[in-house]
């Protein structure tokens, strides 16, 4: 997922167990995520001082160049283990052998009802439903409702969204175009989002920071991002696109029995109970309290769209190839 905010750069903790007078020697697991992933002050610290493992953390680029890389690097992973590969992008990494089978014991607390599949290489860790988002004050109180609000003059030159082919959101969207209009009706509804202005940026950081806080006052993004305006943009429920972000061990990882227990914290209490707060996602774990105000300003949606793992696998670079003439040919 992607994505939002923050970026945490490479963090290396090292420490020494109580009750002995000289440090251990501590084992270091590299964690290759994307480059939203952000985690409380303080909590990689206490997983080291419990465990002895030392994380050191890689940020590689949004889900889409994260799933990449590790394709590329399969056969010499650049780390141990990995989050951040989302469903859009999961049977890639699952076909091109990326991840290690392991069921995490936490697994069954609430992330095996978003499995990608059965193989337990793969485990969720937060959810994060990619929506239209709205700025209802520079709408001047006229605002879409649905997908096909979206080609109506009134909107026109109002909304940007992400590039499916380098943006993991961007995708996102797509997908829940087609699950919206079929297979042999979402060109015609991106013809028309087209002849109505729709502006394409690269990735989320351009299309929310700096096109949807200027003049394009629809973008895509997600469900939880009003969260982080204190109520003042609204998330569009009714166009939203389940998208689960995912961590695994990594094949031929060269510390595999640590990185199985960063897997563990990954889908823990405790790094659970803080994804909310620190990424603005739904956490994985079942019984997990959110904020307060999400309630109110980021509800989950009960209803996004989804297509089937395997017909996105099947279909999905045809697809963007699709899009990519149609849009920007």
């Amino acid at each position: 997922m992607r994505r939002i905010w923050a970026v945490l750069a490479a963090v290396a903790l090292t420490g020494c167990s109580a009750g002995t007078s000289t440090a251990p020697q501590t084992h270091e697991v590299t964690l290759v995520t994307h480059d939203s992933f952000v985690v409380k002050d303080g909590l990689l610290d206490e997983f080291q001082k419990a465990t002895g493992i030392t994380v050191k953390q890689i940020a590689s680029g949004d889900a889409g160049e994260l799933t990449n890389k590790l394709v590329l690097t399969k056969a010499n992973p650049i780390g141990d283990v990995a989050f951040g590969v989302d469903s859009t992008f999961a049977s890639r990494a699952l076909a091109e052998g990326v991840f290690a089978e392991y069921a995490s014991p936490e697994a069954t607390k609430g992330a095996q009802r978003y499995q990608a599949d059965t193989s337990n290489r793969l485990h969720a860790v937060d959810v994060g439903d990619v929506c239209l988002n709205i700025d209802p004050a520079k709408l001047g109180g006229v605002e879409p409702a649905s997908y096909e609000d979206l080609t109506d003059p009134k909107f026109k030159d109002k909304l940007v969204v992400e590039n499916p082919a380098t943006s993991s959101p961007g995708l996102a969207f797509l997908l829940g175009t087609i699950a919206k209009f079929g297979e042999n009706g979402w060109q015609e509804y991106w013809t028309k989002l087209k002849a109505n202005g729709v502006k394409v940026v690269s990735g989320w950081e351009e299309a929310y920071n700096q096109d949807f806080k200027a003049d394009r006052p629809i973008v895509v993004s997600y469900a939880s991002s009003p969260s982080a305006e204190g109520g003042k943009t609204k998330a569009v429920l009714s166009t939203c696109y389940r998208q689960v972000e995912y961590a695994g061990v990594l094949s031929k990882a060269k510390n595999a029995a640590d990185a199985q227990k960063v897997l563990d914290f990954l889908l823990g209490e405790k790094f659970q109970a803080q994804v909310a707060e620190q990424m603005y996602v739904y956490p994985s774990r079942e019984g997990v309290a959110l904020p307060e105000s999400w309630a109110k300003d980021a509800p989950l949606p009960a209803s996004p769209q989804s297509l089937p793992a395997d017909k996105v696998k099947d279909n999905r670079e045809a697809w963007v190839e699709q899009w990519r003439k149609l849009v920007q040919g």
